[in-house]
């Protein structure tokens, strides 16, 4: 009773929610408005602003260059010669969900793996920490200028290595495959980064009660682990998905996405900003990216929301 009655009477004491806004005085008013509006004035216009215009374009058309009087309102008409006369936009789909099943089936595993294996403290992990997530802090172009060198048909390390003469970036056939090893090379080192630190947050009561009911150290991850770090493993899905669909830097320093690398960003901005200029067409590609990841965000919100009304 007596260990119960100090938390009690603070309990007491504590203003209801709906009264602690009235404890504010009118400065802190002020702050709190300055902190709320200037961010989310930033977020309108640089974020929600530009994509609702986008959405509004892609159902009309126009060159990007002649005044507002100038553009034509097509309808569904930029959508429908996507999926019928626009030869690029099934491949760029294609490999758009090639490079979903790669992050999502081999490199994002794989940087679980390599995390658990850091988890354990072995001797040189924060070398390995540190080998593996600097390509993280490279953007993908200059991963692709990295890879370039690589890859290089005559002087590459790879066709050193291997004795051949293969030009990776350069052949429609595999070219696909040798850039989504060089995507993963990052990809790897990120995901690793997430689940260390979900790592360090799981309560170490878990893995001795696993270990006192005799559970090996694979069934303790798969049973036990990996589920309590549910809200890492829906950030590493969204972060996945949202990484395969907004791939571009490195396609585009390789060959400007074509012969075989074509994305769905690198066929918006060749129609966007390139030698048609068709600024509607490319904004109904980029409006397909945006319902894609709306999908994922939208299950990444619910999932969020929902373990906050369970507490």
């Amino acid at each position: 009773m007596s260990t119960q009655a100090p938390s009690a009477s603070r309990s007491a004491t504590d203003p209801p929610p709906n009264k602690k806004l009235e404890l504010l005085t009118g400065r802190d008013r002020a702050v709190l408005a300055v902190m709320v509006i200037i961010p989310a004035l930033f977020v309108v216009g640089l974020v929600w602003l530009p994509a609702l215009i986008s959405v509004l374009l892609s159902f009309t058309r126009w060159n990007g260059i002649g005044p507002v009087s100038d553009i034509d309102f097509v309808g569904v008409q930029n959508y429908v010669d996507l999926v019928t006369i626009y030869p690029s936009f099934f491949p760029a789909v294609q490999n758009n969900l090639l490079w979903l099943v790669v992050f999502f089936f081999i490199a994002t595993p794989l940087g679980m793996f390599m995390a658990v294996l850091l988890d354990r403290e072995i001797r040189g992990s924060v070398f390995y920490q540190s080998a593996l997530y600097l390509p993280v802090v490279l953007s993908l172009a200059l991963i692709g200028f990295i890879w370039q060198l690589i890859y290089s048909n005559d002087q590459g390390l790879l066709n050193a290595v291997l004795g051949t003469q293969i030009d990776w970036f350069g052949d429609a056939d595999i070219n696909i495959y040798a850039v989504l090893v060089a995507a993963s090379w990052r990809h790897v080192g990120y995901i690793m980064l997430l689940y260390l630190a979900g790592l360090k947050g799981v309560d170490p009561a878990l893995r001795e009660a696993a270990a006192m009911d005799g559970a090996s150290e694979a069934r303790t991850f798969f049973s036990v682990i990996f589920p309590a770090m549910r809200p890492i493993n829906v950030v590493v899905l969204v972060i996945t998905v949202i990484e395969a669909l907004r791939a571009f830097d490195i396609v585009w320093v390789i060959n400007k996405g074509r012969n075989g690398l074509e994305l769905l960003s690198s066929l918006t901005v060749s129609n966007v900003i390139g030698e048609a200029s068709r600024v509607g067409f490319g904004s109904a590609i980029a409006t397909i990216m945006l319902l894609f990841s709306l999908v994922f965000i939208v299950i990444y919100m619910i999932s969020i929301y929902g373990e906050r009304e369970n507490r």
